[in-house]
């Protein structure tokens, strides 16, 4: 019985310091996001001749507070240092919006800020909670003084990605 215990007690305690160390490496994915390369379940041929501008996608936002499977092109300004979950995407006129992958499955690699993109998915206009505007800052590395300045809800775009290729 002894010996069981001791068995069991060490078949735990390995699966317990294996998840940490699994915790730890938890991070973006690697990769250099070259022209190209795909995250997802990529972006379809029609979707990317059709890629619309940023500024037009807010255009039709204006109209209706959700537009389905739409592509989008536009230039990534920030990643998620912690897993790549989500970036940002700038607009034309300066503006940015907000971008997740659809169900939380696949992340980016860090390398992907700077690059333009064509996105894949679901756009919405969305009120964001203070909560979750400074979670996210949070994960953006904002310095403290950025995140305590959030303090009202925020009117923003949402993009929920399916897919997105690289493009430039």
């Amino acid at each position: 019985m002894k010996k069981l215990v001791l068995i069991f007690s060490v078949l735990l305690s390995t699966v317990a310091f294996s998840q940490a160390a699994e915790a730890k490496k938890m991070g973006p994915p690697e990769g250099k996001a070259m022209v190209g390369e795909i995250y997802g379940a990529g972006v379809s041929a029609k979707a990317e001749k059709s890629a619309m501008t940023t500024k037009k996608l807010d255009q039709k936002l204006k109209k209706s507070a959700k537009v389905e499977n739409v592509a989008v092109k536009g230039k990534v300004v920030n990643v998620c240092d912690k897993k790549g979950c989500w970036f940002t995407v700038e607009t034309e006129n300066n503006e940015k919006f907000f971008v997740k992958m659809k169900d939380y499955a696949f992340f980016v690699p860090t390398a992907l800020e700077g690059k333009t993109v064509i996105l894949e998915g679901n756009a919405e206009t969305k009120v964001t909670s203070v909560d979750e505007q400074k979670h996210y800052a949070e994960d953006a590395k904002k310095p403290q003084s950025e995140i305590d300045a959030i303090t009202k809800p925020e009117e923003e775009i949402r993009f929920m990605a399916s897919g997105i290729k690289v493009v430039n």
